[in-house]
Formats: C-alpha cells, structure tokens, sequence
C-alpha cells in the first residue's frame, strides 16, 4: 500500500471529489496551504489527515510534505485537488511498489478542458513523477512549478489521471496564470543569463522528459515565442484534431507565454512603468539626505530660513 498526499488551496469544488477518489487508500493526507474557503470544513468530514502549512513555492511545500508529515508507507502518491486517482491507476501503483528496482514512477496526465480531453494540444503523454519512494525523491523550484531530484533509478506508468485544468473555471485559470507568469519571467531571465540549452539531449536524447526540458529551455530563447509555441501546437502537435477545445487551449497557452513575454521585458525595463527613469539612490539630487530635527537645531539662522 501507499499513501496519497492532496495539496490545497482554496479547492472547496473540487475537494470532495478527489479525496472520494483517493480513499481507495488507508492513509490520505491533506496538505493545505491556508485556504481562506471550505476546503478544510468539506475535508475534514472524511477519513483523512488535514495537516497546514504555509506555501512558500510548489518545491519546497512537497519537500517539506515529504519529510517533515508522517505517512503509513514508505510509498507515497501526490495528487492535486483537480486531479482524480482512478481503480486501475491505483492498480498500477500497487503492483509497482513491489519492484525493487525503481525509487519513483511517472504518471501521465489526460488533460480535460470544455468536457473534452484534450489529447494532442498537451503533448500527451506528459509525464510527472507522481508515485515515490520518500526519502530517495526531493523537488526544487523551476518557473511557477518544480523539478524533482531523484537518488535512484525511475519507471513509467501505463495507467494516466484524468486533470481538470479549469474546474474551478476560467476566471480562476486566468488569475492562477497572471500569478505563474511572474514566476516565469523571472526564470526566463535566469535561465538566459545562467543556462543553457542542452542540444544533446534535445536531439539525441533516450529520455522524453530531458528532451521536453531542453525544448522549454529553447523556447525561452525563440523570437516570437507566443506566435511560435501557438503554430507549433496547432501544426506540429496537431491541436487541430482536438476541435474546438484544442483552438482554445492553444491560443489561452499562446496569450500566457505572450504575457511571460511582457512581463520579462517590465522587469528588465521598470521605467515602464511610469515613464521615469529609476533614481539611483546615490544621487545627492533626487535623493536628498534627510535631515532630522535635532540636526535643525545647530544650523545657523539664516540656513534656517
């Protein structure tokens, strides 16, 4: 058996339905990050732990997850509250855990959006390694989301779980993206002053999961970028055959990778902003000293005036 970590935030629509899909294990943790809603009143009426921490970032909240909250299994399941464990996932899990030649496992995820699973837009299969053995798997911040450090050799699991990106509806996808944008630009930044593309594992490469990485990190560097990833999903990918559903999904991942676009460009130019230069704090004109009254006080009369 294994545990099933749920991490929230604010999930009171979607929370019963995936703890009812998680209870197919006896020890379901839910990880909450100071929901302000009824996520915790709606939880806690099932057989679940509610534990809260505050969030930091999507890495450090699973790390500390992992190491700081006692679990029943050494395996563990993470799984996010607009996500779903289906019976013959749980399967797969079990029988995997019994192999002794793996400390991790990725799962694929079926993105559903507009009812309609969208299948070629999301590059499917998609993995994310979701089923771990804790202690040998830790994350580390990328972008709005994380990377995982792995002390040991991983698998893939045939089984997928169904992802329902805009449960919550779109209003709430748009604010959740306006935030991860931020994210975004800044490790674009970084990304193009510190990294680097990895050309022989995007072109040679025996992994998908380092081939995707070494195209996200030569995408940060195209031209055009909202233009390209957008004909590249609908062209290369063949969004197309994902209907209606699969020309909105892709002109939304267009706008979101257009709004990483400006956004790295007002961090590197603030001046944007209001149209000023900034005032380095050095200049004895636009920033004067301050004087307080003490100082007033043994300044000659006529200074005073």
């Amino acid at each position: 058996m294994f545990s099933i970590f749920i991490l929230t935030y604010n999930e009171e629509r979607d929370i019963a339905a995936c703890i009812e899909s998680a209870l197919l294990s006896d020890d379901v943790i839910v990880v909450d990050s100071g929901s302000g809603d009824r996520t915790k009143a709606i939880a806690t009426q099932y057989p679940v732990r509610f534990v809260e921490h505050p969030f930091s970032s999507h890495g450090q909240q699973r790390t500390w997850m992992l190491q700081q909250v006692p679990g029943k299994y050494d395996w563990a399941y993470i799984l996010e509250a607009d996500e779903r464990m289906t019976p013959a996932l749980f399967a797969e899990c079990l029988q995997a855990i019994t192999r002794s030649d793996a400390v991790g496992y990725y799962v694929a995820e079926r993105v559903m959006f507009l009812g309609t699973w969208i299948r070629h837009s999301t590059q499917f299969p998609r993995y994310q390694l979701r089923l771990l053995k804790r202690g040998q798997v830790w994350f580390d911040d990328y972008g709005h989301a994380e990377r995982e450090v792995v002390t040991g050799t991983t698998g893939f699991l045939h089984e997928t779980y169904p992802h329902y990106t805009c449960s919550k509806g779109l209003s709430r996808w748009i604010e959740k993206h306006n935030r991860y944008s931020t994210d975004e630009a800044q490790e674009t930044l970084r990304q193009l002053v510190t990294g680097r593309v990895q050309w022989r594992s995007l072109l040679w490469g025996r992994s998908e999961m380092a081939r995707r990485r070494a195209l996200k990190d030569l995408s940060l560097r195209l031209p055009c970028r909202p233009l390209v990833r957008w004909l590249y999903m609908m062209l290369v990918l063949g969004a197309w055959r994902d209907g209606r559903a699969g020309l909105a999904w892709c002109t939304l991942q267009a706008g979101y990778e257009y709004l990483i676009v400006l956004k790295v460009e007002e961090i590197k130019h603030p001046e944007y902003l209001t149209g000023e230069q900034p005032v380095a704090e050095t200049d004895p004109v636009a920033c004067p000293q301050t004087t307080n009254e003490e100082d007033l006080g043994h300044l000659p009369l006529m200074e005073l005036g």
